[in-house]
């Protein structure tokens, strides 16, 4: 693998021509003025050649997310091998006052690793050490490009397991960037409940231990809370190398459930029933008319759990209640849902989708989802409402034609539709993809003119040359 890439880097070498913008789907990447030949040669002379590209099929990868966003290339990728190689790319890009872009899977959804102002994107996929697992202590230590799933296989063995699992098998590092959630935070949290320290790499180079250099507690009254400054700062403050995580007693016993509502009004009035009647649930998600379900804990709890959800379901009207304590059916049925938003886009092949990502309180869910519901059938396009519902959470998919501009426009208009209807609702535009270009319309409306300002102070003072992920979540 490095000298397939040393051979794409000297290829590439001899042809890299530096211009002004790069057209790329829909997004234009600037060419930074302070990246030459003289530039990546000493990038390459600090960390090695082979960890250095500038293959154009390589940058536009690394510009690219899940999101419709399309693609910004940046003009060079790195692929560290250790954080002291980050921060000799930070250091010298500070020198140069060349912008930096962290990247993780790509997996996003809002465009947090486009290179939008052109510079370098520090990729982390060869940062994937599991450092250590404290068993006794309910918790690890592992580089940031480790990927959940990755993390999972390793600890299942002690018994232990890592809660938070959005859809794709993100990297941790980037998970924390993002603040990211999954099914399991109805019961576990996200990841802001479960880092308990961050090593960040900053944009000078030097080495931010969020909560102190190897503490891991799982409570600190000591000073400003900088590792949760850090989970959801989407790379704007600076490059996560390292993440310690709460890990969680695997139950003695899971039971997954699934049932089918007459209407999705029917089904998300259910959730906000089990809700109010405090049954402590793993999971409660919504897929359209049908809720999926599972329940935590002794043999005995998780039995009663379920039979008082199912009373509550049929209530409610819903029907077919089906639960299992069968490993494979759970993992068939969590497979299905976590391969939703593929599975939507195979509906209609060759179509593009634009996915939205609000919170709102608990008692305004219906409300919400029922306008939704009516926009959608009201907009001519595919759509599907699926979401994290024991939270607030939920998403629509909007499919369009990527020829149609018409189409485009109207998921658009329903997508600001939804973020803007969420924040009267005294909800949020975003409960875990993040704010990356998708969503800074909306950030000032949410957090209010002195949140902004004091959300810049905190950039400049961290970031004075705004070279950290320049372009995302402030303007």
């Amino acid at each position: 693998m490095l000298w397939r890439r040393s051979l794409i880097y000297f290829r590439c070498y001899r042809k890299f021509n530096f211009y002004s913008t790069i057209n790329t789907n829909g997004i234009k990447s600037t060419r930074h003025k302070n990246i030459s030949d003289t530039f990546v040669k000493k990038l390459c002379s600090a960390i090695g050649q082979e960890n250095v590209s500038i293959s154009l099929p390589v940058r536009e990868q690394c510009g690219t997310d899940e999101g419709y966003h399309g693609t910004s290339a940046c003009d060079v990728v790195v692929f560290p091998q250790s954080r002291d190689q980050i921060c000799e790319v930070a250091k010298f890009c500070s020198f140069s006052s060349v912008p930096i872009i962290p990247r993780g899977t790509g997996t996003g959804l809002e465009h947090g690793v486009g290179g939008i102002m052109g510079g370098v994107c520090i990729d982390m996929r060869y940062m994937t050490a599991i450092l250590e697992v404290n068993e006794e202590d309910f918790d690890c230590t592992v580089e940031a490009g480790t990927t959940r799933k990755t993390l999972g296989s390793y600890i299942r063995s002690t018994g232990l397991m890592f809660p938070v699992d959005p859809g794709a098998d993100a990297s941790l590092g980037g998970m924390a960037s993002t603040s990211a959630s999954g099914t399991n935070a109805v019961r576990y949290g996200t990841m802001k409940e479960n880092v308990l320290n961050l090593e960040v790499v900053l944009a000078d180079g030097s080495v931010l231990h969020t909560a102190g250099p190897k503490r891991r507690t799982r409570k600190s009254a000591a000073g400003y809370n900088l590792t949760e400054l850090f989970v959801g700062s989407e790379g704007t403050l600076g490059i996560i190398s390292k993440v310690t995580l709460r890990l969680h007693a695997v139950p003695q016993m899971m039971v997954s459930a699934i049932c089918s509502f007459p209407t999705i009004q029917n089904a998300v009035q259910s959730v906000v029933h089990i809700l109010q009647s405090n049954i402590p649930l793993a999971r409660i998600e919504l897929l359209d008319e049908n809720l999926f379900l599972e329940f935590h804990g002794s043999e005995e709890s998780v039995k009663t759990q379920a039979k008082d959800v199912e009373e509550i379901v049929k209530m409610d009207e819903g029907s077919n209640f089906i639960w299992s304590a069968n490993a494979e059916e759970r993992n068939k049925l969590w497979k299905a849902r976590h391969d939703i938003y593929y599975a939507t886009l195979a509906h209609k092949p060759g179509c593009k989708s634009v996915t939205t990502d609000v919170c709102v309180p608990i008692s305004k869910l219906t409300d919400i989802i029922m306008k939704t519901k009516e926009d959608i059938s009201n907009s001519g396009l595919v759509g599907t409402i699926i979401g994290h519902v024991g939270d607030g959470n939920f998403h629509t998919q909007l499919l369009y034609d990527p020829q149609n501009e018409q189409e485009l426009n109207i998921a658009h208009e329903i997508e600001n539709k939804i973020s803007k209807r969420a924040l009267l609702l005294n909800g949020t535009c975003t409960g875990e993809h993040g704010i990356g270009v998708g969503k800074i319309s909306f950030l000032e409306e949410e957090l209010g003119e002195i949140g902004i300002k004091t959300m810049r102070a905190i950039k400049q003072a961290l970031d004075p040359q705004n070279l950290m992920n320049p372009g995302k979540v402030l303007k």
